[in-house]
Protein backbone atom coordinates (compact mmCIF):
# COMPACT_ATOMS: atom_id res chain seq x y z
CA UNK A 1 0.00 0.00 0.00
CA UNK A 2 1.40 3.26 -0.81
CA UNK A 3 1.51 6.08 1.97
CA UNK A 4 -0.66 9.19 1.50
CA UNK A 5 -1.19 12.25 3.04
CA UNK A 6 -4.58 11.43 4.82
CA UNK A 7 -5.52 15.11 4.66
CA UNK A 8 -9.40 15.09 5.44
CA UNK A 9 -9.77 17.96 6.69
CA UNK A 10 -8.07 21.69 5.01
CA UNK A 11 -6.11 23.09 8.11
CA UNK A 12 -3.70 20.32 7.92
CA UNK A 13 -3.56 21.12 4.25
CA UNK A 14 0.73 21.11 3.42
CA UNK A 15 2.79 22.41 0.41
CA UNK A 16 5.85 20.69 -0.42
CA UNK A 17 8.99 21.77 1.83
CA UNK A 18 11.09 23.62 -1.24
CA UNK A 19 7.40 24.91 -2.04
CA UNK A 20 8.01 28.87 -0.16
CA UNK A 21 6.73 30.36 -2.71
CA UNK A 22 3.34 28.71 -2.15
CA UNK A 23 3.01 30.52 1.46
CA UNK A 24 3.38 33.80 -0.17
CA UNK A 25 0.05 33.73 -2.20
CA UNK A 26 -2.04 36.57 -1.20
CA UNK A 27 -5.39 34.22 -1.28
CA UNK A 28 -3.52 31.74 2.12
CA UNK A 29 -3.57 34.81 4.20
CA UNK A 30 -7.08 35.21 4.96
CA UNK A 31 -7.59 31.14 4.82
CA UNK A 32 -6.93 30.86 8.93
CA UNK A 33 -9.00 28.19 11.20
CA UNK A 34 -10.00 29.04 14.30
CA UNK A 35 -9.12 25.05 15.92
CA UNK A 36 -6.24 26.57 17.34
CA UNK A 37 -6.69 30.01 18.73
CA UNK A 38 -8.20 28.54 22.27
CA UNK A 39 -4.36 26.74 22.73
CA UNK A 40 -2.51 29.36 21.11
CA UNK A 41 -4.28 32.41 23.20
CA UNK A 42 -3.61 30.16 26.31
CA UNK A 43 0.31 30.36 26.21
CA UNK A 44 0.57 33.48 27.84
CA UNK A 45 -1.12 32.12 31.14
CA UNK A 46 1.91 28.80 31.06
CA UNK A 47 5.13 30.90 29.77
CA UNK A 48 8.27 30.63 32.07
CA UNK A 49 11.58 31.44 31.43
CA UNK A 50 14.79 28.46 32.43
CA UNK A 51 17.22 31.27 32.59
CA UNK A 52 15.07 33.36 34.74
CA UNK A 53 15.71 32.16 38.49
CA UNK A 54 12.11 33.45 39.39
CA UNK A 55 10.52 29.85 37.77
CA UNK A 56 13.12 28.02 38.14
CA UNK A 57 16.59 28.41 40.41
CA UNK A 58 19.04 26.19 39.11
CA UNK A 59 22.08 28.09 41.40
CA UNK A 60 19.55 27.78 44.74
CA UNK A 61 20.24 23.49 44.17
CA UNK A 62 23.53 22.72 42.94
CA UNK A 63 24.07 20.46 46.70
CA UNK A 64 23.50 16.93 45.33
CA UNK A 65 25.79 14.06 45.42
CA UNK A 66 24.58 11.68 42.96
CA UNK A 67 27.57 9.05 44.89
CA UNK A 68 25.94 9.38 47.69
CA UNK A 69 21.92 10.31 47.20
CA UNK A 70 19.54 8.89 44.54
CA UNK A 71 17.75 10.92 41.97
CA UNK A 72 14.59 8.28 41.85
CA UNK A 73 14.09 5.53 44.06
CA UNK A 74 15.63 1.87 44.04
CA UNK A 75 12.93 0.74 42.59
CA UNK A 76 12.79 2.79 39.63
CA UNK A 77 16.23 0.98 38.49
CA UNK A 78 15.38 -2.33 36.62
CA UNK A 79 18.99 -3.49 37.35
CA UNK A 80 19.00 -3.45 40.89
CA UNK A 81 15.48 -5.64 40.53
CA UNK A 82 17.52 -8.63 39.59
CA UNK A 83 21.19 -10.38 39.63
CA UNK A 84 22.83 -6.93 38.41
CA UNK A 85 22.79 -5.73 42.61
CA UNK A 86 24.76 -8.90 43.88
CA UNK A 87 27.65 -7.40 41.92
CA UNK A 88 27.67 -4.61 42.68
CA UNK A 89 28.32 -2.96 46.57
CA UNK A 90 26.20 -0.03 48.05
CA UNK A 91 28.10 2.56 46.06
CA UNK A 92 27.53 1.04 42.76
CA UNK A 93 24.77 0.49 42.69
CA UNK A 94 23.75 3.84 43.29
CA UNK A 95 25.70 5.07 41.17
CA UNK A 96 24.09 3.00 38.50
CA UNK A 97 20.97 3.89 39.42
CA UNK A 98 21.79 7.57 38.93
CA UNK A 99 23.36 6.36 35.91
CA UNK A 100 20.51 4.82 34.50
CA UNK A 101 18.25 8.06 35.44
CA UNK A 102 20.86 9.95 33.44
CA UNK A 103 20.06 8.05 30.66
CA UNK A 104 16.62 8.36 30.53
CA UNK A 105 16.94 12.16 31.31
CA UNK A 106 18.95 12.41 28.38
CA UNK A 107 16.51 10.62 26.42
CA UNK A 108 13.87 13.14 27.32
CA UNK A 109 16.45 15.95 26.40
CA UNK A 110 16.92 14.64 23.00
CA UNK A 111 13.50 13.63 22.71
CA UNK A 112 12.67 17.10 23.45
CA UNK A 113 15.27 18.69 20.66
CA UNK A 114 12.85 15.99 18.33
CA UNK A 115 9.89 18.05 18.85
CA UNK A 116 11.37 21.29 18.59
CA UNK A 117 12.50 20.13 15.02
CA UNK A 118 9.34 18.28 14.38
CA UNK A 119 7.19 21.47 15.06
CA UNK A 120 9.48 23.78 12.78
CA UNK A 121 9.59 21.30 9.97
CA UNK A 122 5.55 21.52 10.16
CA UNK A 123 6.20 25.31 9.85
CA UNK A 124 7.05 24.77 6.66
CA UNK A 125 4.86 22.86 5.20
CA UNK A 126 1.60 23.63 6.60
CA UNK A 127 -0.38 26.14 4.46
CA UNK A 128 -3.06 27.33 7.01
CA UNK A 129 -1.91 29.76 8.79
CA UNK A 130 -3.77 29.07 12.31
CA UNK A 131 -1.93 25.79 11.84
CA UNK A 132 1.60 27.59 11.42
CA UNK A 133 1.14 29.41 14.29
CA UNK A 134 0.51 26.94 16.57
CA UNK A 135 3.42 24.95 15.19
CA UNK A 136 5.84 27.91 15.54
CA UNK A 137 4.64 28.35 19.04
CA UNK A 138 5.02 24.96 19.81
CA UNK A 139 8.43 25.04 18.79
CA UNK A 140 9.05 28.01 20.80
CA UNK A 141 8.13 25.96 23.83
CA UNK A 142 9.99 22.79 23.31
CA UNK A 143 13.12 25.30 22.53
CA UNK A 144 12.80 26.07 26.34
CA UNK A 145 12.87 22.49 27.51
CA UNK A 146 15.59 21.95 25.30
CA UNK A 147 17.66 24.31 27.07
CA UNK A 148 16.17 23.39 30.54
CA UNK A 149 17.09 19.62 30.55
CA UNK A 150 20.26 20.87 29.03
CA UNK A 151 21.06 23.00 32.03
CA UNK A 152 19.64 19.94 34.92
CA UNK A 153 21.93 17.21 33.34
CA UNK A 154 24.60 19.73 33.28
CA UNK A 155 24.02 20.74 36.55
CA UNK A 156 24.42 17.05 37.74
CA UNK A 157 26.28 15.38 35.44
CA UNK A 158 28.21 17.93 33.08
CA UNK A 159 26.99 16.79 29.77
CA UNK A 160 24.07 14.38 28.39
CA UNK A 161 24.41 10.65 27.01
CA UNK A 162 24.39 9.56 23.56
CA UNK A 163 20.52 8.92 22.54
CA UNK A 164 20.09 5.35 22.08
CA UNK A 165 19.42 4.14 18.55
CA UNK A 166 15.56 3.06 18.61
CA UNK A 167 14.82 6.88 20.10
CA UNK A 168 17.07 8.49 17.06
CA UNK A 169 15.81 6.15 13.99
CA UNK A 170 11.98 7.13 15.42
CA UNK A 171 12.69 10.69 15.69
CA UNK A 172 14.77 11.12 12.67
CA UNK A 173 12.07 9.07 10.80
CA UNK A 174 8.92 11.53 12.17
CA UNK A 175 10.82 14.74 11.28
CA UNK A 176 11.97 14.25 7.80
CA UNK A 177 8.80 12.38 7.25
CA UNK A 178 6.55 14.77 4.70
CA UNK A 179 3.59 13.24 6.13
CA UNK A 180 1.65 14.87 8.71
CA UNK A 181 0.03 12.06 10.03
CA UNK A 182 3.59 10.38 10.84
CA UNK A 183 4.71 14.21 12.86
CA UNK A 184 1.46 14.08 14.66
CA UNK A 185 0.68 10.37 15.54
CA UNK A 186 4.77 9.88 15.57
CA UNK A 187 5.67 12.90 17.77
CA UNK A 188 2.53 14.37 19.67
CA UNK A 189 0.88 10.65 20.31
CA UNK A 190 3.74 8.60 20.63
CA UNK A 191 6.87 10.25 21.88
CA UNK A 192 4.86 13.16 23.53
CA UNK A 193 2.35 10.15 25.08
CA UNK A 194 5.91 8.87 26.63
CA UNK A 195 6.67 11.78 27.87
CA UNK A 196 3.64 12.39 29.94
CA UNK A 197 4.06 9.58 31.40
CA UNK A 198 7.69 10.10 32.59
CA UNK A 199 7.35 13.52 33.34
CA UNK A 200 4.20 12.34 36.38
CA UNK A 201 6.87 9.66 37.36
CA UNK A 202 9.70 11.51 38.02
CA UNK A 203 7.05 14.80 39.81
CA UNK A 204 5.45 12.20 41.79
CA UNK A 205 8.63 10.39 42.74
CA UNK A 206 12.42 12.24 42.50
CA UNK A 207 14.43 12.99 45.42
CA UNK A 208 15.70 15.88 43.65
CA UNK A 209 13.91 19.40 43.96
CA UNK A 210 15.33 20.77 41.28
CA UNK A 211 13.99 17.90 38.46
CA UNK A 212 10.23 18.08 40.41
CA UNK A 213 10.53 21.64 39.68
CA UNK A 214 11.52 21.29 36.27
CA UNK A 215 9.04 18.85 35.40
CA UNK A 216 6.37 20.19 36.87
CA UNK A 217 7.06 23.44 34.58
CA UNK A 218 7.59 21.41 31.18
CA UNK A 219 4.12 19.29 32.12
CA UNK A 220 2.30 22.54 31.58
CA UNK A 221 3.36 23.04 28.13
CA UNK A 222 2.88 19.61 27.27
CA UNK A 223 -0.47 19.06 28.06
CA UNK A 224 -1.32 21.44 24.86
CA UNK A 225 0.76 20.08 23.18
CA UNK A 226 -1.53 16.94 23.61
CA UNK A 227 -4.45 18.81 22.60
CA UNK A 228 -2.74 19.40 19.03
CA UNK A 229 -2.55 16.32 18.33
CA UNK A 230 -6.11 15.45 20.05
CA UNK A 231 -7.31 17.93 17.20
CA UNK A 232 -6.03 16.25 14.52
CA UNK A 233 -7.73 12.83 15.31
CA UNK A 234 -11.02 14.46 16.07
CA UNK A 235 -10.86 16.25 12.23
CA UNK A 236 -8.99 13.40 10.52
CA UNK A 237 -9.51 9.72 12.39
CA UNK A 238 -13.04 9.68 11.55
CA UNK A 239 -12.98 10.54 8.23
CA UNK A 240 -10.40 7.91 6.93
CA UNK A 241 -11.10 5.24 4.66
CA UNK A 242 -10.55 1.97 5.86
CA UNK A 243 -7.46 1.37 3.51
CA UNK A 244 -5.87 4.76 5.04
CA UNK A 245 -7.34 3.75 8.50
CA UNK A 246 -4.91 0.58 7.90
CA UNK A 247 -2.30 2.73 7.52
CA UNK A 248 -2.54 4.98 10.43
CA UNK A 249 -3.04 1.70 12.73
CA UNK A 250 -0.63 -0.37 11.30
CA UNK A 251 2.23 1.85 11.74
CA UNK A 252 1.48 3.17 15.14
CA UNK A 253 1.05 -0.80 16.51
CA UNK A 254 4.40 -1.27 14.87
CA UNK A 255 5.84 1.77 16.22
CA UNK A 256 4.51 1.08 19.64
CA UNK A 257 6.19 -2.90 19.81
CA UNK A 258 9.52 -1.24 18.38
CA UNK A 259 9.46 1.47 21.58
CA UNK A 260 8.04 -1.03 23.79
CA UNK A 261 10.92 -3.79 23.74
CA UNK A 262 13.83 -1.87 22.85
CA UNK A 263 13.05 1.97 24.20
CA UNK A 264 14.74 0.62 27.70
CA UNK A 265 16.59 -2.33 26.50
CA UNK A 266 20.06 -2.83 27.99
CA UNK A 267 21.18 -3.03 24.40
CA UNK A 268 19.98 0.56 24.42
CA UNK A 269 22.32 1.62 27.47
CA UNK A 270 25.35 -0.60 27.34
CA UNK A 271 27.37 2.14 27.40
CA UNK A 272 26.56 2.72 30.94
CA UNK A 273 27.73 -0.19 32.12
CA UNK A 274 31.18 -0.13 31.01
CA UNK A 275 32.46 1.35 34.14
CA UNK A 276 30.95 -0.96 36.14
CA UNK A 277 32.37 -4.47 34.36
CA UNK A 278 28.86 -5.45 33.37
CA UNK A 279 28.65 -6.84 29.91
CA UNK A 280 25.18 -5.60 28.63
CA UNK A 281 23.69 -8.67 27.23
CA UNK A 282 24.70 -10.51 30.30
CA UNK A 283 22.76 -7.48 31.97
CA UNK A 284 19.78 -8.01 29.44
CA UNK A 285 19.57 -11.57 30.68
CA UNK A 286 19.32 -10.98 34.08
CA UNK A 287 16.67 -8.59 33.77
CA UNK A 288 14.27 -10.42 31.10
CA UNK A 289 15.10 -13.88 33.72
CA UNK A 290 13.96 -11.48 36.61
CA UNK A 291 10.86 -9.99 35.15
CA UNK A 292 8.13 -11.77 33.12
CA UNK A 293 5.41 -10.46 30.72
CA UNK A 294 2.93 -10.72 34.24
CA UNK A 295 5.59 -8.08 35.62
CA UNK A 296 5.49 -5.59 32.80
CA UNK A 297 1.65 -6.41 32.88
CA UNK A 298 1.23 -5.33 36.30
CA UNK A 299 3.42 -2.00 36.11
CA UNK A 300 1.04 -1.38 33.22
CA UNK A 301 -1.66 -0.95 35.44
CA UNK A 302 -0.44 1.80 37.48
CA UNK A 303 -1.54 5.87 35.88
CA UNK A 304 1.45 6.91 35.12
CA UNK A 305 3.06 4.15 33.35
CA UNK A 306 4.64 5.31 30.11
CA UNK A 307 3.46 2.78 27.66
CA UNK A 308 -0.03 2.87 29.41
CA UNK A 309 -0.27 6.36 28.95
CA UNK A 310 0.65 5.80 25.29
CA UNK A 311 -1.65 2.84 24.81
CA UNK A 312 -4.71 5.45 26.08
CA UNK A 313 -3.47 8.06 23.72
CA UNK A 314 -4.02 5.93 20.90
CA UNK A 315 -7.36 4.04 21.87
CA UNK A 316 -8.46 7.67 22.58
CA UNK A 317 -7.56 8.67 19.47
CA UNK A 318 -9.62 6.20 17.81
CA UNK A 319 -6.39 4.75 15.65
CA UNK A 320 -6.74 0.84 18.06
CA UNK A 321 -9.40 -1.14 16.36
CA UNK A 322 -9.92 -5.17 16.49
CA UNK A 323 -7.46 -4.98 13.85
CA UNK A 324 -4.67 -4.46 16.24
CA UNK A 325 -6.00 -4.30 19.58
CA UNK A 326 -4.15 -7.96 20.41
CA UNK A 327 -1.00 -6.19 20.14
CA UNK A 328 -2.08 -4.07 23.07
CA UNK A 329 -4.39 -6.50 25.40
CA UNK A 330 -1.53 -8.40 26.03
CA UNK A 331 -0.26 -5.62 28.19
CA UNK A 332 -3.62 -3.47 29.43
CA UNK A 333 -6.94 -3.90 29.89
CA UNK A 334 -8.36 -1.99 26.73
CA UNK A 335 -11.98 -1.79 27.76
CA UNK A 336 -10.57 -0.45 31.32
CA UNK A 337 -8.81 2.31 29.52
CA UNK A 338 -11.74 3.15 27.23
CA UNK A 339 -14.21 3.45 30.43
CA UNK A 340 -11.47 6.09 31.74
CA UNK A 341 -11.83 10.02 31.12
CA UNK A 342 -10.03 11.71 28.09
CA UNK A 343 -7.48 13.64 30.41
CA UNK A 344 -4.36 12.90 30.03
CA UNK A 345 -1.67 11.77 33.04
CA UNK A 346 -0.28 15.08 34.65
CA UNK A 347 -2.97 17.55 33.74
CA UNK A 348 -3.63 18.35 37.19
CA UNK A 349 -0.19 19.39 37.89
CA UNK A 350 -0.35 21.40 34.77
CA UNK A 351 -3.48 23.07 35.81
CA UNK A 352 -2.44 23.90 39.14
CA UNK A 353 1.01 25.22 38.05
CA UNK A 354 -0.54 27.65 35.53
CA UNK A 355 -2.49 28.90 38.24
CA UNK A 356 1.36 29.65 39.79
CA UNK A 357 2.97 30.90 36.60
CA UNK A 358 0.04 33.76 35.93
CA UNK A 359 0.61 35.47 39.54
CA UNK A 360 4.63 35.09 38.67
CA UNK A 361 3.94 36.68 34.81
CA UNK A 362 1.56 39.11 36.48
CA UNK A 363 4.14 40.22 38.57
CA UNK A 364 6.97 40.75 36.32
CA UNK A 365 4.59 42.16 34.21
CA UNK A 366 4.31 45.10 36.55
CA UNK A 367 7.92 45.16 37.12
CA UNK A 368 8.32 45.63 33.43
CA UNK A 369 5.84 48.47 33.42
CA UNK A 370 7.66 50.50 36.10
CA UNK A 371 11.14 49.70 33.88
CA UNK A 372 12.52 53.08 32.60
CA UNK A 373 15.28 53.26 30.53
CA UNK A 374 17.84 56.11 30.96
Amino acid sequence: MSESSLTHDPIYNTVGGDAFLELIEVDRYGDRTSAFDGIISATVDHFWDPTDPAYIDFDAHTEFDLAEQLVMPREFCVELQCAVADRLDDQQQIQLANESTHFMLSSILHGEQGALSLSASLCQILRDPGAQEYAANQTREEARHVTAFARYIGTRWDRPLAAGPTLANLMDEVVQSPLVYKKLVGMQMLIEGLAMGAFATLHAQTHDPLLKRLVQLVMTDEAFHHKFGKIWADRTVPSLSEEEHVQVEQWAADTFQVLLFNLINAEQKQHIYEPFGLDWQWVRSAVVEAFSTGDRREAMTRSTNIFRVLIKTLLKAGIITDRTRSVYTQWVDLDELAAEDDEVVGSEVAESSIAELRDINRSRKRIGRNFRRD
